[in-house]
């Protein structure tokens, strides 16, 4: 961490459209150097928090401090720490991408000479600077957003979705960005429905849920409580392995596997597997396949299961 100050910290953040609460009382801190994954289901208050963050709204109470200092509308002058790229990035068609960055860059603090090149060729778009805009891909347009978040080199990125329309290649070139971002000490805070991504991306996740934080940590601890073991025996062996099975681990950590009525589904710690598959085949159970690991997205469903 660069600092002891948080790059980002909100305190009981509310926000309601009507009689639709987006926010209720939400709190994050999100530290400095870290790409940080916040995740929850549509709806969950993910955009309005961000828009929030860059003051394209305001909350109906709750605080909010960048870089340890409160940040309200009157505070814009944090905002020049920002880069931000909030639902879909805003463009001139008929401009090129290199003129649509000159423009974006004279909005804001002033932009050094060649940064605008610089960027466009960080983020792999320096073959097609001179085309226009119009006739950009959808992957294309999300990195010229990128792009334009990153101009001022600020210390902080709040990207939405930034892996939208981009191809398994690009999203993989996305990720080692965003990892010598953070090495380099930026913070990159990061919303996405795109959950084994953020499993090999991130360094901390926050999920929320209406509009609250309902789980927050590294990744390792997360999913350290999220352990499970697949196993596969003979179907008509299945009840008598549940029932040994739950015996070990509880009455509610078996389950059957959507793959097939063979297949069951143990929510332990993986480091259980080889006692469990002794278990079974001690009491005559063979175990043709076993497979053991940590699952983002089971966490994330049984968090937001509603």
């Amino acid at each position: 961490m660069a600092s002891t100050a948080a790059a980002i910290r909100t305190q009981g953040l509310r926000k309601s459209y009507g009689s639709r609460i987006a926010l209720d009382g939400l709190d994050l801190e999100v530290p400095q150097g870290v790409v940080y994954g916040f995740l929850g289901p549509n709806g969950a208050g993910k955009t309005t928090t961000m828009r929030v963050l860059v003051g394209l709204i305001r909350p109906d109470a709750g605080r909010v401090e960048l870089f340890g200092e409160p940040y309200d509308r009157s505070q814009r002058r944090l905002l020049h720490r920002v880069g931000a790229l909030i639902e879909q990035p805003a463009f001139l068609p008929y401009l090129s991408g290199r003129d649509n960055l000159r423009v974006t860059g004279a909005a804001g603090p002033p932009v050094p000479a060649g940064r605008v090149d610089e960027v466009l060729d960080f983020i792999g778009l320096a073959d097609r600077a001179r085309d226009r805009y119009g006739t950009y891909s959808q992957g294309m347009r999300q990195r010229l957003g990128i792009a334009a978040a990153l101009l001022n080199d600020p210390p902080l990125l709040l990207l939405d979705e930034p892996a939208n329309g981009l191809d398994p290649a690009g999203i993989a070139d996305l990720r080692q960005t965003f990892r010598n971002l953070a090495a380099s000490g930026k913070t990159v805070f990061v919303s996405s429905h795109i959950l084994p991504e953020i499993q090999q991306l991130a360094d901390l996740v926050g999920i929320v849920d209406r509009g609250r934080l309902v789980r927050q940590g590294s990744l390792r601890e997360l999913l350290a409580g999220s352990g499970q073991l697949k196993l596969r025996v003979d179907a008509a062996r299945v009840p008598e392995a549940t029932a040994l099975l739950e015996h070990a681990v509880g009455a509610d950590g078996v389950r059957l596997d959507g793959r097939g009525p063979e297949w069951l589904t143990v929510a332990t710690n993986p480091e259980r597997a080889g006692e469990l598959n002794r278990l079974l085949v001690t009491s005559g159970i063979d175990v043709s396949s076993l497979e053991a690991g940590s699952d983002l997205e089971q966490l994330f469903l049984s968090l937001t299961e509603h």
